[in-house]
């Protein structure tokens, strides 16, 4: 009885706005992906792997939500070597892309992970706790350094992966908490000027010829319109066709067709701007924006400065995702492949995402501290 009780707390205690909007969005996504797939052969196979993720997503998000957080910096080391572990390991044995190169993904037979959507959640745990235990000498620059070599093991091997990406996710989630911890002016315009030296470093002896590329494109689409600029090029014909109220579900013919590439995953918000017009996409655009202000707000609410720094660790990652693949969908930022979060197709991210909001739920279930008076 007193289990039941207990649990009964915990579900009232959990932000159910944050959680009807995660589940509007995973539901918009099972449209517009069966909308993107049931043309091809492996359409029912994807609409499986993604309502199973979901299932499994939402029995994580639950479980996730009952830990209590303070047990983290427990596991903290642990944690961190885990995923040190599993990324070195899918640099040595992973899979990827041909036409990126990226070796990010493990294959388990009929299954494949993508493990850096889950070393983002981990990250943003292991650094939140790190950080908790130096917020009162952030700036200090021998504290700093510490908790930049944190990020960068964790960044430098994904960007090994040549998963620029992922790598970009890591490093904006790990300005915003340090930000939030108090980070000083002055190291964040020295890190602006340290960027702007380094561009020319990383063009002439980092980036890959296709990175490169994707940037001469995005600066000038017509350089190789059929080729490099033919996604964003088919992405922004098939958002302009939609509209304001859209070709319709299942009759845009950008979509339809084929002639939108990755239009299940990277370029889902051109399917869908296509299909649902100025409206549909606007309508998803606020719920992606109350999901990202709902996770700043669990921070703001927060009991404790490492649920703080936790919360806005995964309301960054979120901000980021959304960002960059709007804006690449519609041509103002170069492509990266960032999906969606809760539209774009894939196992990983959907679950690595539900756990996120796992997470995120936790520490607003915590938030309030109980105070007791005591009287004579």
């Amino acid at each position: 009885m007193a289990e039941k009780k207990m649990r009964f707390l915990h579900w009232k205690n959990l932000d159910h706005f944050l959680i009807t909007i995660v589940y509007i969005l995973a539901v918009c996504g099972l449209v517009c992906i069966y909308s993107a797939t049931r043309t091809s052969d492996s359409g029912t196979r994807q609409m499986i792997v993604q309502s199973a993720a979901l299932v499994l997503g939402t029995v994580m998000m639950l479980l996730i939500s009952r830990i209590d957080y303070d047990i983290y910096p427990a596991f903290v080391k642990l944690i961190y070597a885990a995923s040190v572990a599993i990324l070195a390991f899918v640099l040595v044995f992973g899979q990827g892309k041909e036409e990126t190169g990226a070796n990010s993904w493990i294959s388990l037979g009929a299954i494949s992970i993508q493990p850096s959507e889950f070393v983002k959640i981990t990250f943003a745990i292991t650094f939140s706790v790190h950080l908790d235990s130096v917020k009162g000498n952030i700036n200090r620059f021998s504290v700093l350094i510490k908790l930049f070599l944190h990020f960068a093991v964790i960044a430098g091997l994904v960007l090994l992966q040549n998963d620029t990406g992922t790598t970009l996710v890591f490093a904006f989630m790990f300005f915003v908490m340090l930000f939030i911890g108090g980070l000083s002016f002055k190291y964040i315009i020295a890190a602006f000027a340290g960027a702007a030296v380094l561009v020319p470093v990383a063009w002439f002896g980092l980036m890959q010829p296709y990175q490169k590329e994707r940037i001469l494109v995005f600066l000038n689409p017509e350089r190789d319109a059929s080729g490099y600029g033919y996604q964003v090029s088919q992405s922004k014909i098939a958002i302009g066709s939609g509209e304001f109220a859209g070709r319709g579900y299942l009759l845009g013919p950008q979509n339809q067709l084929g002639l939108l590439p990755e239009r299940d995953t990277d370029f889902i918000f051109g399917a869908l701007g296509e299909e649902f017009g100025f409206l549909g996409a606007m309508l998803i655009v606020i719920l992606l924006t109350l999901l990202i202000i709902r996770c700043f707000h669990a921070s703001v609410k927060a009991k404790d400065d490492r649920g703080r720094f936790l919360c806005g660790g995964i309301a960054a990652m979120f901000m980021f995702h959304v960002i960059e693949n709007i804006f690449m969908c519609i041509g103002l930022l170069p492509v990266t492949g960032i999906p969606l979060p809760f539209l774009s197709y894939g196992g990983s991210s959907l679950v690595a995402n539900f756990i996120a909001i796992g997470l995120v739920l936790g520490v607003w279930s915590r938030r309030r501290i109980v105070k007791f008076e005591v009287t004579y």
